[in-house]
């Protein structure tokens, strides 16, 4: 592993904001760093970068403690939200600014300057004026900033915070080919599911302080370990039962008995648990069955695309929201058939 990071403790305020945070960054992979606001991203990077100081844990780069080793000498590059680059200076020498704080020869920084530009597609705006630049100009020449010294890791801190969306997408795209291409190990943190989705390799889901699930973008999505996780990303058809039966494994709701794909699940019959019911894989039924449907009320519609999505209200009150490839009539009352694939069991 490059960076190995374990059990990062850190207060805020007299109250815990890190509370033993541990995992790994392997050569050339992007890991995410993905959570709600307060949950001790930013905090997280700035310990491991040196700008901060944890109560307790430990950083490691190939198996040496980065402890007494000072910021300059890490060798990371550092990007945020904001940018930080000098309006009164030149793309050029806001490029250069690391460079001449490692005493390099003029023509060694003037060099690595214009590959750095060139590596993020700027060449020609070296002599440019900061403040003149778009947006995702002035994002670009701050990823050349970090680039030019040649770190042996990134620290990405919402680099694209500030963009509009359609911005957000094409500078994602194009920040994860650089990785890739530049195979330099990086740790990206954000709030933003669909960011996180498109860059990483691999999400560190962070709540409160504590590492709720690590894994890769799919298995993290398609597999959430906790009601938590899952409405984090999105997936809010949750309901409640509790584990009446093993084999075949069945959970017990307030609207019925459920069979969910994970027959493999360690918990036992009389466990409280919670169902997560995916949002797609679902078909109409022509009558409500015993096993995976759900009946109620279409209360609204909305045209996504290539579907719709639908909200269900059912005898409970409680309301889901599916994807029909065809829009049933409004307020009519409908049983939807689930896949035993797309009803999961949760902790």
């Amino acid at each position: 592993m490059a960076l190995s990071v374990r059990e990062i403790h850190k207060m805020y305020e007299g109250k815990p904001l890190l509370r033993g945070v541990s995992f790994d960054v392997a050569e050339g992979e992007t890991v995410c760093l993905l959570g709600p606001s307060g949950s001790g991203k930013s905090t997280l990077l700035r310990i491991i970068t040196g700008l901060e100081a944890a109560e307790s844990g430990q950083v490691f780069w190939d198996g040496a403690d980065l402890a007494d080793v000072p910021v300059h000498q890490r060798h990371f590059g550092l990007m945020f939200q904001d940018y930080a680059l000098f309006p009164h200076r030149r793309v050029a020498e806001n490029v250069a600014f690391g460079l001449r704080m490692q005493n390099l020869p003029k023509h060694e920084i003037n060099q690595r300057v214009n590959e750095a530009l060139e590596r993020v597609n700027m060449g020609g705006f070296a002599n440019r004026r900061v403040t003149d630049l778009s947006g995702g100009e002035q994002q670009r020449v701050a990823l050349a900033r970090a680039l030019a010294p040649r770190p042996r890791m990134l620290m990405l801190d919402e680099p694209l915070g500030a963009l509009d969306r359609a911005l957000r997408e094409q500078l994602g795209q194009f920040l994860r080919e650089l990785l890739h291409e530049t195979q330099i190990p990086a740790i990206y943190v954000t709030h933003d599911q669909e960011e996180a989705f498109a860059i990483a390799d691999r999400l560190v889901l962070l709540n409160e302080g504590k590492v709720e699930q690590d894994g890769a973008p799919d298995q993290v999505y398609n597999h959430p370990v906790s009601v938590w996780a899952a409405r984090f990303l999105g997936l809010t058809n949750v309901l409640p039962g509790k584990v009446v039966s093993r084999q075949p494994m069945r959970v017990r709701t307030a609207l019925g008995d459920f069979s969910p794909s994970e027959a493999d699940s360690t918990e036992p019959v009389g466990s409280e648990v919670s169902l997560l019911f995916r949002p797609k894989g679902v078909q109409l039924a022509t009558e409500s069955g015993e096993g995976n449907t759900l009946t109620g009320v279409v209360d609204d519609t909305t045209f996504r695309g290539e579907s719709y999505r639908v909200s269900l209200r059912c005898a409970d009150h409680s309301v889901f929201q599916f994807y029909l490839p065809d829009p049933p009539p409004m307020h009519a009352r409908v049983t939807l058939a689930l896949d035993p694939e797309n009803v999961l069991v949760l902790k």
